[in-house]
């Protein structure tokens, strides 16, 4: 069986807990963009606010042990048992300790480090 990814609608940026206000006023006040703060029951993610960006969803999540922000990308795969046996034997791991989510979804990441979470493809 052929795998199929394809970049997903959500984006994620990590971002350390002191530049977290500074930069929702940057999405809302300076760019003009629609931010709203949605609840959220994480444990390494204590707030995060969903922007519009364009077809994508972009959300501002703010860690408090982070140094430094990051960004976290969406895949999605029709299959995702299969996709994930398919990385494996490419090399490419779970790191589902990175952060709390659904079972049937796993993160991994790219050789630099880009963090991806695998999700099942909407029909």
């Amino acid at each position: 069986m052929d795998n199929q990814f394809q970049g997903g609608a959500n984006i994620a940026v990590k971002i350390p807990k002191g530049k977290y206000e500074e930069t929702i006023v940057f999405y809302r006040d300076i760019l003009k963009l629609h931010v709203t703060e949605k609840p959220i029951d994480n444990p390494t993610v204590s707030r995060t606010h969903e922007v519009k960006f364009g077809n994508n969803i972009l959300w501002l999540d703010c860690v408090d042990n982070y140094t430094h922000s990051e960004v976290w990308l969406e895949l999605k795969t029709p299959d995702v048992k299969n996709a994930t046996d398919y990385l494996q034997s490419k090399g490419i791991n779970t790191c589902d300790e990175l952060e709390k989510i659904p079972e049937d979804m796993h993160w991994i990441m790219d050789p630099a480090g880009t963090v991806f979470i695998l999700a099942r493809q909407d029909s």
